[in-house]
């Protein structure tokens, strides 16, 4: 069983934030948690967090949660905290909205942004404070390989997760010392339900390799995970592309 408390103990609460996510169900399923863990999956869809649970075969405890709900973020943390202070806090909410449709209705791309970005400050600022004040835990930050460099074809998305990336390499820093553990995961195209009908990048990745990269991550002392290893080095070939160049790939 992953011991990812920072010494202190082993796993008796993870939090999935964005319950029905495939990538954080993956995650949670290669940790192979002890039965007596207490697996709480948090969203909107009750329905579809139940189903969700199933998959894992294992219980699981549903919680309301909704990520465009930043003033409940607060209340929602300390309700959970009620509890006893979640040791894994897994933020694997996520949305992606093509291009066209958020400039036809630009209120899509506002909620791509709090959905993405906006949603785990809030909702991580809450739950950091209380495993600091604990003093042990780990929070697992899932951002990706287009917070690098924003492409044409998905620059909200892109500067949303920028946005996510840069609030967890400073949080990371400033929870540093205190026994709670910044684990930030960068993937590259991920084939799945968000990513259906679309043509696969370069690179592309599967939930469950994230899961497992992120459990093997999770075991070492890692503070950040590229899913897959060779993704690093696309990334740093990206950033020396010059712009007139980087204009011209489709994606």
């Amino acid at each position: 069983m992953t011991n990812a408390r920072g010494g202190a103990g082993q796993l008796s609460r993870v939090l999935l934030l964005g319950g029905t996510s495939e990538i954080g169900l993956a995650i949670l399923s290669a940790l192979d948690l002890a039965p007596g863990v207490e697996v709480i999956l948090a969203g909107r869809d009750a329905q579809r967090l139940e189903a969700a649970g199933k998959t894992l075969h294992r219980p699981v405890t549903v919680a309301r949660y909704d990520a465009l709900d930043t003033t409940a973020h607060q209340a929602f943390a300390d309700e959970i905290c009620a509890g006893g202070v979640p040791d894994m806090v897994v933020a694997a909410t996520g949305v992606l909205i093509p291009q066209d449709r958020a400039e036809d209705d630009v209120r899509l791309a506002a909620s791509m942004i709090e959905t993405n970005f906006t949603g785990h400050v809030t909702a991580l600022l809450a739950f950091g404070r209380r495993m600091r004040e604990r003093g042990s835990g780990t929070i697992v930050v899932l951002s990706s390989v287009a917070a690098i460099r924003p492409r044409k074809f998905n620059p909200v998305y892109g500067a949303a997760k920028a946005g996510l990336d840069a609030f967890a390499r400073g949080f990371a820093d400033e929870l540093h010392g205190t026994g709670v553990r910044l684990l930030l995961v960068r993937p590259g195209f991920v084939a799945g339900r968000m990513t259906e009908g679309m043509a696969p990048a370069p690179l592309a990745t599967t939930p469950e390799a994230v899961g497992a990269a992120v459990a093997a991550a999770l075991r070492g002392n890692r503070s950040t995970v590229w899913v897959p290893a060779s993704l690093a080095g696309l990334a740093t070939a990206m950033r020396l592309i010059p712009r007139p160049v980087w204009r011209k790939i489709a994606r």
